[in-house]
């Protein structure tokens, strides 16, 4: 059997043994170099994966490899070269939008579909605005996004077909603006001559306003309903616009019944978008709806790992961690933390250590030292729109137990009170409550998107 087909057949295996996403971030772009004498060689494309493949999963390789016919006395991972895939370009025909209508400059539409040209006041073209760095082979796959990128990579082979609407969701800085756009991509790739296009609702309801006062809304609308794919990042924002609802929900309308691929992406789910008509928090809920979680400790390392790669750089071990470990809030300011380091040591010559690294960014002393349980309460009771006395008295109301608890939670990860403080700082007398509130937003704020964005609004507020 020759390397490659082992090696595939080798990763058939692996791929039914683990999750979609360990097996797409840790095995997709592993190979094997050699096989000399029971010494196993297996190609990897940074330091990351090699140490967590050493570290998880030698033994799984060790029984997979016996298993198809091979000796293994060792194993041992080198780092080797990766390719990127070329990218294929593909430009787009602009369509301007006239006062009679849209007039296209190419072969986007059918001539008899063509309405008459005029004066031209805003001019598009389908493919506009996705950047072609965004794509899913740099798209660092973990727990918390897995869900999200299998049901993209589904719709960018088949758009329309399923998980239409797909409405993606999470908080800032986590991944959604970089997915939604490789789904873009990738059906561009497949199919250039679809129709693809991706708009931000700032920028979506900016042109429509411009279409009412240059009375052209019949283009605008005929535009947008021309589409194959219809991405829309930012949705929430298309809130407490009357006029703007409307016409999107008209869009939406024409779009699904043709099977045309819907995306959109928000920063909380459609039920929670406040003043969003219900028809159209029932429409965008009803195709698959996910919630993109804050990337885990092993993700983050190897987005950094990735970044690092992409700018040409090699960082050691230690630093990729110790950036990991202190920035857990989005991939933005990781990726803001990594380039203020890169960039220091690029102008003076050095490699990126770990002393430079906590020296330079200051991560553990930029939480403040004056923060007391008080604030930590304030803050809570001002979240929820509770008075403190609520928060702190005998009332065991369900809307006032919940922040109750939630302060107990904050009280103890943020300044690590003992649960006997946490009790008397919140009036209460046995400890054992504070244990029980403390554990149970744990569980909480793992299955519920809207409690844990409220934790992490409260956070915000609380170091803002």
């Amino acid at each position: 059997m020759q390397q490659d087909t082992l090696w595939q057949a080798v990763l058939g295996e692996i791929e039914l043994s683990v999750s979609r996403g360990n097996f797409i971030t840790w095995f997709k772009n592993t190979s094997l170099v050699s096989q000399d004498d029971g010494t196993i060689v297996i190609g990897v494309n940074n330091i990351f994966v090699k140490q967590s493949l050493e570290k998880k999963y030698s033994d799984m390789l060790g029984a997979v490899l016996k298993k198809n016919g091979i000796s293994v006395e060792n194993i041992e991972y080198k780092i080797v070269a990766s390719q990127s895939p070329a990218r294929v370009s593909h430009q787009e025909k602009p369509v301007s939008v006239g006062v009679s209508g849209i007039s296209p400059s190419g072969s986007d539409f059918d001539q008899e579909d063509s309405p008459a040209a005029g004066s031209s006041v805003l001019s598009h073209s389908y493919g506009q605005g996705i950047n072609s760095r965004y794509s899913f082979d740099n798209f660092v796959v973990g727990d918390g996004n897995e869900l999200a990128f299998a049901a993209c990579q589904s719709i960018a082979i088949q758009p329309g077909k399923k998980y239409n609407p797909l409405f993606l969701y999470g908080g800032v800085g986590i991944g959604k603006t970089h997915l939604i756009q490789a789904v873009g991509n990738a059906i561009k790739t497949n199919n250039p001559k679809s129709k693809v296009l991706y708009i931000s609702t700032e920028q979506f309801v900016r042109e429509f306003v411009q279409a009412l006062r240059n009375r052209t809304t019949a283009a605008f609308a005929s535009y947008y309903r021309a589409a194959d794919v219809l991405i829309v990042d930012d949705i929430q924002f298309i809130a407490g616009k009357d006029k703007m609802q409307e016409e999107f929900f008209h869009t939406f309308n024409t779009l699904h019944q043709a099977n045309k691929q819907i995306i959109m992406s928000s920063d909380k789910p459609p039920k929670e978008i406040q003043t969003l008509e219900a028809r159209l928090q029932s429409r965008f809920a009803g195709g698959m709806t996910i919630d993109m979680q804050i990337p885990d400790f092993e993700t983050r390392c190897a987005i950094i790992e990735t970044k690092a790669q992409d700018h040409g750089t090699s960082i050691e071990a230690d630093v990729i961690e110790y950036l990991a470990t202190n920035i857990n809030t989005n991939i933005r300011e990781l990726e803001g933390a990594l380039n203020q380091l890169m960039a220091w040591c690029e102008m003076r010559g050095l490699d990126p250590t770990l002393d430079i690294a906590s020296s330079l960014l200051n991560i553990n002393k930029s939480r403040p030292k004056h923060l007391s349980s008080k604030q930590v309460i304030e803050k809570t009771a001002r979240h929820f729109q509770l008075p403190i006395d609520d928060i702190v008295g005998p009332k065991r109301d369900k809307d006032i137990v919940v922040p109750r608890q939630v302060a107990m939670y904050l009280l103890r990860n943020e300044l690590h009170l003992s649960f006997p403080k946490i009790a008397k700082e919140l009036g209460r007398k046995d400890h054992t409550t504070a244990i029980h509130s403390v554990e149970k937003i744990q569980k909480e704020i793992q299955l519920d998107p809207s409690l844990r964005t409220a934790v992490s609004d409260i956070k915000e507020s609380l170091y803002a």
